[in-house]
């Protein structure tokens, strides 16, 4: 059974980088998704709320759990989109969005995750392609909490919710044209 359960935690990777709207919109459209799941985690509180976790007293992230075959989008290929479509230079924030709960946050299922999410942190700062340093969270995953229901593939069921149009609606487009090699049905 723990043979089982480490074969599945290395097809998980758990992210946050701001509202899990948007970032569940972008892995949602990734040829070698299977699932995504928005949720919370890398707080305090037992199975919170979203009221609770916006009031910013429960330490957790909005965060989305990405579940992914390794054959066909590699953890690296994943951060590497993770770290293009978020600014992982702004503790506690992304746009308009401020809280601790919109912290740019990896929480890795293995030492093997810990390992690459370094790697490509490392590299990205190598490379100055940010002019501020990236101040993205690298830390265990103890705890996934999902969302409420509603919050569940909110943009695709929402796309004229203004913050859908607003926020979402050009993200989307970016990400969209910058990797359209990796999207559904493009491969």
């Amino acid at each position: 059974m723990n043979k089982n359960n480490e074969a599945r935690r290395s097809k998980l990777v758990t992210l946050g980088g701001g509202c899990f709207w948007c970032v569940e919109a972008v892995f949602r459209e990734l040829e070698g998704v299977e699932r995504v799941e928005s949720g919370y985690a890398g707080g305090e509180t037992v199975d919170p709320t979203y009221q609770e976790v916006c009031s910013g007293t429960t330490g957790h992230a909005e965060v989305v759990q990405v579940e992914f075959d390794p054959e066909v989008i590699s953890l690296r290929e994943l951060l590497e989109i993770f770290f293009a479509t978020h600014d992982p230079t702004t503790p506690d924030q992304q746009g308009a969005d401020i809280g601790t709960q919109y912290r740019s946050v990896i929480l890795y299922g293995s030492d093997e995750q810990r390992a690459v999410a370094e790697e490509v942190i490392a590299e990205l700062e190598a490379e100055g392609l940010f002019d501020d340093p990236i101040v993205t969270e690298v830390v265990p995953l103890e705890t996934f909490y999902p969302a409420e229901d509603y919050h569940q593939e909110y943009y695709s069921r929402n796309p004229a919710q203004g913050y859908c149009r607003v926020v979402i609606d050009p993200k989307m487009a970016k990400f969209r044209a910058k990797f359209a090699g990796r999207l559904r049905g493009n491969g």
